[in-house]
């Protein structure tokens, strides 16, 4: 590819593309075209990257001229030739987005070198962004791709050694023996809900929306087996509610998401007293939306932390549970699928957060 500038010229005066030529082709790659139909053609056919026409031609006006050149080929920075008494197109077309700028007739040779000369700056650093902006759009695909399979793939090998570990207890009676397996599988369940959670991470935030049906009672159902498997509830009294006689629509592994982390953070920001520990869900549909409820009775949000809850990473709370992720999931997810949540604590009364979130569009199934 040529170093020069490549720049169209459609003019219905042979003279005016003559000379335009003569006078700029040191300076410049030209494609001159006769009328607007051929200049056309070489948009759509050459490597353009300024277009100047004259407003004034038979059969198609340089505004429309550039109308018709967006579809084809949207690029090249474009110039309009014009008179005075042509202002009004002008201002048209500019306000359509249609020109870069517009130059005077007659016009001098200095003034469209320049014009040129900046026309192509904004079309290089324009193209150069673009092809940026695809570079990043592919490392940040690949980049999700890697850590969500690093992240399940990272829980067969853990899930082995909970396991080995398990196994070597049932056949060990020497006590010392037995805390170091204890803290082993301390440790591995930290880390294997730090990489479920992770996966829950992609799930809400950067995985597209897969709309279904959702039965809530049936959802949540599932997750209090899962809850009961993974938390020792023996102290909790737990209330469930479902009200839903409409069908709602949306993605059931955000709505999981956010089930688990308003679940996960009501068991473990408990009260370390003997006091009774309670956990209420409720989930209403209504019409077109979802309400879900879930209050504690725990240690509650200080009021300066809680605007910062749903910041990544970000802990209200010097205790030493919790990812830092979870309020963050829930937000985005929420959010995503258009809804809203509301946060209302009281230190050491206990948190009540309430989502809402709109039934989407079934015509996605």
């Amino acid at each position: 590819m040529s170093d020069k500038i490549h720049v169209l010229y459609i003019d219905d005066e042979d003279n005016n593309l003559k000379s335009f030529r003569a006078t700029l082709r040191k300076d410049f790659r030209i494609f001159t075209a006769i009328d607007a139909e051929e200049g056309l053609r070489i948009a759509q056919e050459e490597e353009v990257h300024v277009v100047i026409a004259d407003q004034r031609m038979p059969g198609m006006t340089g505004t429309e001229f550039f109308e018709r050149m967006v579809k084809i080929n949207p690029d090249p920075i474009r110039i309009l030739l014009t008179g005075y008494s042509d202002i009004a197109s002008v201002i048209d077309a500019i306000n359509k987005g249609e020109v870069y700028r517009f130059i005077d007739k007659p016009w001098n040779i200095e003034q469209i070198k320049n014009s040129i000369k900046n026309a192509a700056d904004i079309y290089f650093m324009r193209r150069e962004l673009k092809e940026k902006n695809l570079k990043l759009q592919k490392l940040h695909s690949e980049m999700n791709q890697f850590v969500y399979s690093l992240s399940h793939e990272l829980r067969g090998p853990l899930m082995s050694i909970s396991g080995v570990s398990k196994l070597a207890k049932m056949e060990i009676n020497e006590p010392n023996v037995l805390e170091y397996f204890e803290m082993i599988d301390s440790a591995t369940g930290k880390l294997d809900d730090f990489i479920y959670k992770m996966l829950d991470f992609y799930r809400s935030t950067k995985i597209d929306h897969k709309i279904t049906q959702i039965d809530f009672k049936d959802i949540i159902n599932q997750q209090m087996i899962a809850y009961r498997e993974k938390f020792d509830l023996t102290h909790f009294h737990i209330e469930v509610q479902v009200n839903q006689q409409n069908g709602f629509y949306s993605d059931d592994a955000k709505v999981r998401v956010i089930l688990n982390n308003l679940f996960s953070n009501a068991v473990q920001f408990q009260k370390d007293n003997s006091g009774q520990k309670r956990i209420s869900l409720t989930v209403d549909v209504i019409e077109d939306q979802a309400v879900i409820v879930l209050e504690d009775n725990g240690i509650g949000i200080e009021e300066r932390f809680r605007e910062e809850v749903f910041n990544l990473f970000a802990r209200a709370t010097q205790k030493n549970v919790g990812t830092g992720l979870g309020l963050y999931m829930v937000k985005e997810a929420v959010e995503q699928m258009g809804g809203k949540i509301k946060l209302d604590s009281e230190l050491n009364e206990g948190t009540t957060m309430t989502v809402t979130l709109p039934t989407l569009n079934k015509g996605s199934l």
